[in-house]
């Protein structure tokens, strides 16, 4: 179980990096969103676009990374939503239990699906080059790179919660 443990620290440092990350990457989309609302307003009084495509989808894509690449740091944070209706009341024990079954039984096989049939949606976007149909947008094959990306980061982050609570579970 020693192993498994230092599996689990490790997972949960790397999810936390990565969430660290993401999360500066927030005021980053703010500042991009304000700047489009600006330069529209703006670019109508002074007769010329002060905004773009690129910009709009910068902002789409920060805001992308942000939520796909905090998914697993929330989870690690357990700021996830449940339903309590089992919960609530429950000891330290079983809620380790319920939380190391419905990892196994829901989160897991939900994200190893995703992965499974996003997968030739991403090496499509790849081997096309995908670009956005609009003017001056952005590619669109690295985002979808980071579906699959994130997908894995929740698969592991779910493994190390599950180790953990497996653990607490056992603990007397």
């Amino acid at each position: 179980m020693r192993s498994l443990l230092r599996l689990s620290h490790f997972i949960d440092a790397v999810n936390e990096r990565i969430g660290r990350f993401a999360y500066w990457l927030l005021p980053l989309a703010i500042l991009v969103g304000t700047w489009n609302v600006i330069g529209r307003y703006l670019g109508r009084a002074v007769g010329y676009n002060l905004s773009s495509n690129a910009f709009i989808e910068i902002q789409w894509y920060l805001f992308d990374l942000v939520f796909l690449l905090g998914a697993a740091y929330t989870l690690k944070h357990n700021g996830h939503v449940r339903v309590d209706v089992f919960y609530a009341n429950a000891s330290p024990k079983r809620k380790a239990l319920i939380d190391f079954i419905g990892t196994l039984i829901f989160l897991l096989p939900f994200c190893l699906l995703v992965i499974f049939f996003s997968w030739q949606t991403v090496v499509f976007s790849w081997q096309i080059q995908e670009m956005s149909p609009d003017p001056g947008g952005l590619p669109r094959y690295p985002i979808k790179t980071v579906i699959l990306i994130a997908f894995a980061l929740l698969v592991l982050q779910g493994i190390s919660e599950a180790i953990k609570k497996w653990n607490a579970f056992r603990q007397e």
